[in-house]
């Protein structure tokens, strides 16, 4: 579904931000990223969904490179960063009007759609005001709503749960497992490691730019929490008591 392979990634001034770094997300994952802030996540996921080009490597979408296709590979999956900015002078309504159009989302499945997502985030009311009169919280539901609108096979998330309320947690948690019952998948990055371990079949960990450890969580954590395991590599650069080092694992 997503393939990372050799991803190097050096911005202007000479500061390399991901170097060499390949991993796997197949159809059925839910793939959680983690690393510290500046660790090269959000560089990754740039990169992935076509906006930043990088330097070598290679990133393919269902198969489709992002460098010889972008548009291809942007049929397939959707895209929402940590802090998602809309536009303030559209309403709700108008935004998700907007995104089904760009997606070429039939009149019937939009509105279907976005009656299903409202309801279940709780924007039914919110929808005619001016996107500038949301709270963060609020864009950031109709930021998974605009994502969600033309069913993608693939998401890629920043942070997707800060600023959320715990029903829009639990909402959001439900339509990731969902998706991947349906042979999607979701790669996520977060810091919140208690639910990638409960909700990751694979997690992956990223320290200065360079992946140090990756594969299923079970397998990776070996009994201990992921809390305890991502400690345990970020400050030794091993997963486990025997230096065991599974990076590039999946």
């Amino acid at each position: 579904m997503l393939t990372i392979e050799h991803l190097t990634k050096t911005y202007p001034g000479g500061k390399t931000a991901v170097r060499d770094l390949s991993l796997h997300v197949e159809s059925g994952d839910i793939y959680g990223f983690i690393g510290h802030n500046g660790a090269g996540k959000t560089t990754t996921i740039m990169a992935a969904v076509g906006l930043l080009p990088f330097e070598a490597g290679d990133i393919r979408i269902g198969g489709i490179s992002i460098r010889e296709d972008p548009l291809a590979c942007k049929r397939m999956f959707a895209y929402i960063p940590d802090d998602p900015l809309l536009y303030p002078y559209l309403t709700g309504q108008q935004y998700l009007d907007f995104m089904a159009d760009v997606f070429e989302v039939s009149r019937a499945d939009r509105t279907r759609r976005t009656e299903e997502l409202a309801q279940t985030f709780g924007l039914n009311d919110a929808l005619g005001d001016l996107t500038s009169s949301y709270s963060h919280g609020m864009k950031q539901k109709l930021a998974i709503l605009g994502a969600l609108i033309h069913a993608p096979r693939l998401l890629i998330l920043d942070e997707p749960f800060v600023g959320l309320d715990p029903e829009a947690v639990v909402a959001l948690k439900g339509i990731m497992g969902e998706l991947c019952r349906r042979g999607g998948a979701v790669f996520f990055s977060t810091h919140v490691l208690d639910v990638a371990e409960r909700l990751c079949r694979k997690v992956a960990i990223i320290r200065q730019g360079r992946l140090v450890a990756a594969g299923e969580t079970a397998a990776l954590t070996g009994g201990k929490t992921l809390e305890e395991t991502f400690m345990e590599v970020v400050h030794h650069g091993e997963a486990d008591p025997a230096g065991h080092n599974p990076a590039a694992e999946t």
